[in-house]
C-alpha cells in the first residue's frame, strides 16, 4: 500500500476484492461450471469453454455452457482427446449467441490438437512465461491464439479467440488465466499452473462494465476499452500489489455487477 499514491482507494480495493474473493459467489458466476469437476484437465477444458463463451448475461452463459459439456458426455478431457468425426455429430445444433456449431466443432478439434501434439492447454499458454522475463498473460493468451489456429478453421472461428497483439482487451482469455493461475485459501481460482505460470504475470480481465468502474473510481484514464487500458489498470494494481494484480479483478467486477455506487 505504500506504493500506491490514494490510501483511500487502495483501502476500498483491498476490502473489496475480499469480500467478493467468497466462494459464496461462485454458484451465480462461470467458473461454476469448472468448479463441477476435479480432474485437471477436465476444470481446464471446462474453464476455457465457460470463457469462450462468457458473453451476456450470466445466467444464459452457464446455461449455454452446460448444454455444450452435456453434448461431450459430461466428461470434456475424455472427449476432446478422444473424439472421432462422428463423435462431433453430438454438438450439431449447438448454438449460442454468434457462437454456433461449426465453431464448437473446431473448437474441439483445436482442444485435441493442443492435447495431443502440445502438451495441454498448460504447456501452450505458458509457453511464452517461461521463455521469457518479460512476457505476461497477453503473450501467453496470444500464444495460445496462434497454436489453436493452426489446424483448418472457418473465419468465423478466430473472432472468438481474442488477439491482445490487436489490440484488444482479452477480457475473458485473461480471466481464465485468473481461474487457472491464482492460488489463494478462498476456494474460487484454480491456482493449478502457479508452479511455473507466477500469478505477477496476469493481467485484469477488463470488459466495458469492469473498464466503467476502475474509471469512475480512479483507476484508468484511457477511454478505450482495450490491451492498452488493461496494462494501465494492472500496473496500477501492481503499485498494491505486485504479485498478484489480478486479485483486484474482484473488485472491479463484483462491484461492477452487484453494486449501484461504487467507491
Amino acid at each position: 500500500m505504500n506504493n500506491f499514491p490514494d490510501t483511500r482507494l487502495a483501502k476500498w480495493l483491498i476490502e473489496k476484492a475480499s469480500f467478493y474473493n467468497n466462494h459464496s459467489f461462485i454458484a451465480s458466476d462461470p467458473i461454476s461450471i469448472p468448479h463441477l469437476f476435479s480432474k485437471k484437465e477436465d476444470i481446464e477444458i471446462a474453464g476455457l469453454i465457460s470463457s469462450v463463451l462468457a458473453w451476456g448475461n450470466r445466467k444464459a452463459i452457464i446455461s449455454g455452457v452446460k448444454q455444450f459439456i452435456k453434448r461431450m458426455d459430461n466428461a470434456p478431457f475424455q472427449f476432446i482427446v478422444g473424439h472421432t468425426e462422428s463423435d462431433l455429430v453430438k454438438l450439431k445444433g449447438f448454438v449460442y449467441r454468434t457462437f454456433n456449431s461449426f465453431d464448437a466443432v473446431t473448437l474441439c478439434q483445436g482442444l485435441q490438437y493442443i492435447y495431443r501434439q502440445k502438451g495441454g492447454l498448460d504447456k501452450v499458454f505458458s509457453a511464452p512465461i517461461l521463455q521469457n522475463a518479460d512476457s505476461n498473460a497477453f503473450d501467453a493468451i496470444e500464444n495460445f491464439r496462434n497454436v489453436i489456429l493452426e489446424i483448418p478453421h472457418d473465419r468465423h472461428f478466430e473472432k472468438h479467440i481474442s488477439s491482445p497483439a490487436r489490440g484488444s482487451a482479452a477480457k475473458r482469455l485473461n480471466m481464465f488465466l485468473r481461474w487457472m493461475v491464482r492460488r489463494d485459501d478462498k476456494g474460487v481460482d484454480f491456482g493449478l499452473w502457479t508452479d511455473f505460470f507466477p500469478m505477477s504475470k496476469l493481467l485484469i480481465p477488463l470488459d466495458v462494465h469492469s473498464a466503467s468502474v476502475a474509471r469512475q473510481i480512479g483507476l484508468l484514464s484511457r477511454k478505450q476499452t482495450d490491451a492498452k487500458a488493461v496494462i494501465e489498470v494492472t500496473d496500477k494494481c501492481k503499485l498494491l500489489d505486485s504479485g498478484d494484480p489480478a486479485r483486484f479483478d474482484f473488485a472491479l467486477f463484483g462491484t461492477g455487477i452487484n453494486e449501484k455506487h461504487y467507491f
